[in-house]
């Protein structure tokens, strides 16, 4: 259970329940927030943080829980709750596909594939397209930067489509706009924030989670 000298992360694997006791201060949380998402990650679904047993002298360590929920609230499959009383029972795992791919040029076939397969599944063809391509830049940015072996994990919500790869070089893409005409690389993420209603990065202990989310409903009115 990782911990600094003041807070404790309580995680049962059998509950959905994170509980964090002790003393939470600003110096605490980094170490926090990582467990946290590394929790998360490991097991996508819906958790519960219970703030019950643990003392927050800093408003800026609940600021810090609060955003943390933000930046998860578009993985796959995943939502983080800080209220215990709205703690969810455990239920069926949720409704997602993921993969485990090498650093390698097929990798953004194998990725393109299974994208495919579960907009299909979850009644978004109108999805393939934009979610290939977006996927695709996803990937190919973790062979040409990342270099190391990562994890695609995609589940519908709704009429939209999450997408997240997660890969251990801690290095985060930067994003500067559109690529100069004459430059002969750096649309990858051009491509993405065009295809995306919203993307971003999450660091992790050991690396990041890159995501995306590409709605249908986008996709029909650019084809008006």
């Amino acid at each position: 259970m990782p911990r600094d000298v003041r807070c404790l992360v309580e995680l049962d694997e059998r509950s959905p329940t994170v509980r964090l006791t002790g003393v939470l201060d600003r110096a605490g949380v980094r170490d926090v927030t990582a467990a946290l998402l590394t929790r998360l990650w490991q097991r996508p679904g819906t958790a519960c943080v219970d703030l019950s047993g643990v003392r927050m002298p800093d408003p800026l360590a609940r600021d810090a829980l609060d955003e943390l929920c933000r930046a998860v609230a578009d993985w796959p499959a995943t939502e983080l709750r800080l209220d215990p009383t709205d703690a969810p029972t455990a239920g069926p795992p949720p409704d997602l596909l993921d993969a485990e791919l090498p650093p390698v040029a097929e990798a953004a076939r194998q990725a393109r594939a299974l994208v495919t397969g579960g907009c299909v599944r979850w009644g978004l063809p109108e999805l393939v397209e934009p979610a290939c391509i977006a996927v695709t830049e996803m990937v190919n940015n973790v062979v040409a930067h990342a270099a190391t072996p990562m994890t695609l994990r995609l589940a519908p919500r709704g009429s939209s489509l999450h997408l997240a790869v997660r890969d251990h070089c801690v290095e985060r893409p930067s994003y500067a706009g559109p690529a100069p005409v004459e430059a002969t690389g750096g649309r990858g993420l051009l491509l993405i924030d065009t295809m995306a209603r919203r993307w971003g990065s999450t660091p992790l202990p050991d690396g990041k989670v890159v995501w995306c989310v590409l709605c249908a409903e986008d996709e029909a009115a650019s084809r008006n």
